[in-house]
Formats: C-alpha cells, structure tokens, sequence
C-alpha cells in the first residue's frame, strides 16, 4: 500500500515538474518579446528626442522673435502717440 501512495506521489510530482518546466518555456518566450518590445520603443524614444529638442529650439526662436515685433509695436505706437 505505501509502495502504490509512493507512486502516485512520484506521478504527481512528475506531472507538476512537466507543467512547471511548460509555463517556464512559456515565460521565456514572452519574457524574450517583451525585451524585443521595451528594445523598439527605446529605440522609438531616441528618435523622438532629437525632434522633440528641434521643436523646443523652433518654439524659443518663435518666441524670441514675437518679442521683438511687440517691442516694435511699442516703440511705433509710442511715436505715433497711440497709447495712452
């Protein structure tokens, strides 16, 4: 009797030891494409970045000028005694 509970213990444990070793093959896999994943979007990222500054030095540019054109206005305003 104790021989046939050792067996079915050796069944079981075999059994969960042939599950563990699938769902770690499972993990493998998924784990590789989201490496793959996070590796394209960090490459995505670096991209960006230089566009991202572009636009940042573009916006500063733009500002800078509205500036001057405001206090060209100012100045022609002031000659032409439009402001109170």
């Amino acid at each position: 009797m104790t021989e046939n509970v050792e067996n079915l213990i050796l069944e079981h444990l075999r059994g969960l030891r042939n599950q563990v070793e699938g769902l770690q093959g499972e993990m493998r896999t998924e784990f590789r494409d989201v490496k793959q994943r996070l590796s394209h979007l960090e490459t995505l990222t670096v991209g960006l970045k230089p566009d991202g500054v572009e636009l940042l030095s573009e916006n500063t540019r733009q500002q800078h000028e509205l500036d001057r054109l405001k206090d060209r206005i100012e100045r022609i305003e002031k000659r032409l005694e439009l402001t109170d």
